[in-house]
């Protein structure tokens, strides 16, 4: 009787058990039906937002190229708040208030982030100047006087059509002699 009492209790288990895993994949299944309803009713600056916008979770990339589990995450919320109804700006702004501007590819052009945009600039407009006087000075340097461009064709190597001007007979001996101990 009690081998019984305990096979009853083991067959009701496994069948409260199946129950439950079917109730929860029905769930499931109508949950992610509805939630991919709502992904394919999205508008497309839902989808492009996460090529705008950083990772928080992937320093250095996009969302849309970050692996992370919670960068697909973060994606899947964009989408379903924009099928929702929100606007791109109001997604921005919540996004934005949750992680800052972590999420910016490009600093505000206020404030602190102004400096981005303006310290290049003032390094190529007072970095010129000091570049051209430093190459003059270092060209004044030189010889002296500028070489002529005659000159530099003359100081050049001996064309196919002249030939040598003169041979320096200690190295053709210096040559001679080399050869003939190899």
């Amino acid at each position: 009787m009690h081998a019984m009492r305990k096979r009853w209790s083991r067959q009701l288990a496994i069948r409260a058990l199946c129950a439950v895993l079917a109730i929860s994949s029905v769930g499931f299944v109508l949950t992610n039906s509805n939630e991919a309803a709502a992904i394919e009713n999205a508008p497309p600056w839902a989808y492009a937002m996460a090529h705008d916008l950083m990772s928080p979770y992937c320093p250095g990339r996009t969302l849309a190229e970050c692996p992370s589990p919670q960068a697909t995450t973060l994606r899947f919320e964009i989408l379903m708040q924009a099928a929702a109804g929100a606007s791109e700006d109001e997604v921005r702004a919540m996004l934005e208030s949750r992680y800052g501007d972590v999420l910016l590819a490009a600093p505000r052009a206020e404030g602190w982030g102004l400096s981005a945009y303006v310290i290049p600039i003032v390094f190529f407009v007072l970095g010129g100047p000091v570049v051209f006087l430093i190459i003059r000075r270092l060209a004044s340097k030189g010889s002296g006087e500028p070489i002529p461009a005659q000159g530099i064709e003359s100081a050049s190597s001996p064309t196919q059509s002249e030939p040598p001007s003169h041979t320096d007979a200690e190295l053709e001996r210096q040559l001679e002699k080399e050869l003939a101990e190899y």
